[in-house]
């Protein structure tokens, strides 16, 4: 690992997506960059989200087909579950990816290097990082960029301290110190939320075969406006037609061990009662990693959530310190996703050491998903958000039934859903759920980037069959019976 300079033109906290994005650019500009990790090199996504999730989910959905196959040709099969071997192809999936996507980037990027030790404040300008061995290093500079993600959120419920309940951190590899270990699998699980991290992780470990239950306190899953209703409560039957019991309207009274593992005793409507699993699953959001940073020191402000305040440039309010990525929450239409913060992360470095006039950030569209099967993705404004900003809006929304390349696959599910202002016919939103809506949401999110109209999607001619053909059968439906139109016609 190449020594850090004396004094690196770009100090960063962290090392994930955001703060990797950010360094590189920082070397495209000619620049020198250090960065600092408490915890494993890769942040979040390659080492306990995006990259173990979604590597066991298919593996959960290809479990789940086997036993429960679309086509009447094929014998259900029911096959044992080695829980070891499939985390131990986990876990080399995750060494290889942060060996090639980040370790071997300080051997090969000039001017980037690493200090792995927690980072502290001193003032405006120093840092203190102190080593795992107890050691400490002052480092100064000129400008410094704060990326250090975020974190599982725990709510205060008396009694969770004392038992061992997990996060989604049980995703990470057996060498993080702060894991929260799943190394054998449950045979049944408790989890507290109803959000996207507690639907996928349900989903997953319900497929594997342990038995789950959420405990939702909302009166639905996905319970804001971000989602539109149809689609989450269609997701929601799905997900309960598995086996999977969700439990709505539960205020979660009290955590404590028991006979099979964990009791928690809920309040729901009138009725109390405990609920008995061998584990606990906390899935109630995230937080950002701020409060052992010693802002205080360098002047920096936060909001009541702890998320850093920044100006539309990314800017904090002390003029040479940055932030972005998950630790300043929701700011400026911010979602907690890893290309929206590595985006970012690179936008913080060229404002800081351009000489440029700064840049401010463009959240408008940012296309999202939900890995549950089948997924659920998005793009721009739901009708409630629509109607909420004073938009005179048409919405339409179509079962996935409809769509050819549906029936061909034996994959029925979901619906999709477009929202479209009235007086320009200008699409300003698409939810969809159903098979492959991770890949599909992305020729949505180009055409509300050019400002597409109904009449461009409904004159683009689609590959025949596919799921993408779902988008030009939407905005056929707000002038036209679908339901009485030939396969391909217009």
């Amino acid at each position: 690992m190449p020594m850090p300079a004396a004094e690196p033109d770009l100090l960063i906290l962290g090392s994930g997506s955001t703060a990797f994005a950010a360094a590189l650019h920082a070397a495209d500009l000619g620049k020198s960059s250090l960065l600092t990790e408490e915890r494993l090199i890769g942040g979040t996504c390659a080492n306990r989200g995006c990259l173990p999730s979604k590597h066991l989910i298919e593996a959960a959905r290809l479990q789940h087909e086997r036993a429960w196959p679309r086509y009447a040709a094929f014998t259900p099969l029911q096959q044992p579950l080695n829980w070891a071997t499939l985390l131990e192809q986990k876990d080399a999936l995750v060494y290889a990816y942060r060996q090639e996507h980040y370790e071997r980037l300080l051997e090969e990027i000039p001017g980037l290097s690493l200090l792995a030790g927690q980072a502290r404040f001193l003032s405006p300008h120093e840092v203190v990082v102190t080593t795992a061995s107890g050691d400490q290093q002052r480092w100064r500079a000129g400008q410094i960029l704060i990326a250090t993600g975020s974190r599982p959120h725990v709510p205060s419920i008396p009694g969770l301290q004392d038992v061992p309940y997990l996060t989604s951190d049980w995703l990470s590899t057996p060498d993080d110190p702060w894991q929260t270990s799943l190394r054998q699998q449950p045979r049944s699980l408790l989890i507290i939320g109803g959000g996207a991290i507690a639907l996928e992780l349900g989903q997953l470990l319900q497929r594997l075969g342990t038995r789950v239950t959420l405990l939702v306190r909302r009166s639905t899953v996905l319970a804001d406006s971000s989602w539109e209703p149809e689609l989450r409560q269609a997701l929601a039957e799905y997900l309960q037609a598995e086996g999977l019991r969700v439990l709505t309207q539960v205020q979660v009274l009290r955590v404590g061990s028991g006979p099979a593992g964990v009791e928690v005793t809920i309040q729901q409507g009138a009725r109390q009662y405990t609920l008995e699993a061998e584990r606990l699953l906390v899935a109630t959001g995230r937080r950002p990693n701020t409060e052992h940073l010693a802002l205080e020191r360098a002047g920096v402000a936060v909001d009541a959530q702890g998320a850093i305040r920044v100006d539309a440039t990314l800017r904090t309010n002390v003029p040479h310190i940055w932030a972005a990525g998950d630790v300043i929450g929701s700011a400026w239409g911010n979602q907690f996703a890893t290309p929206v913060g590595a985006a970012d992360g690179k936008l913080a470095a060229h404002n800081a050491l351009s000489g440029e006039p700064p840049r401010p950030v463009n959240h408008r569209l940012i296309p999202r998903c939900l890995f549950t099967d089948p997924p659920l993705a998005s793009v721009g404004l739901t009708e409630a958000q629509a109607r909420a900003a004073g938009v005179a809006c048409a919405c339409r929304v179509l079962p996935m039934s409809l769509v050819p390349r549906a029936g061909a696959i034996e994959d029925r599910r979901g619906l999709i859903k477009m929202v479209v202002e009235r007086s320009s016919r200008r699409v300003l939103g698409v939810s969809l759920l159903a098979r492959n809506a991770e890949e599909v949401i992305h020729e949505a999110a180009m055409a509300l980037r050019f400002g597409a109209t109904l009449e461009d999607f409904t004159e683009l001619i689609h590959v025949y069959p596919t799921m993408a053909e779902a988008l030009r059968l939407v905005a056929l439906s707000f002038t036209r019976e679908v339901r009485l139109l030939s396969c391909c016609a217009s």
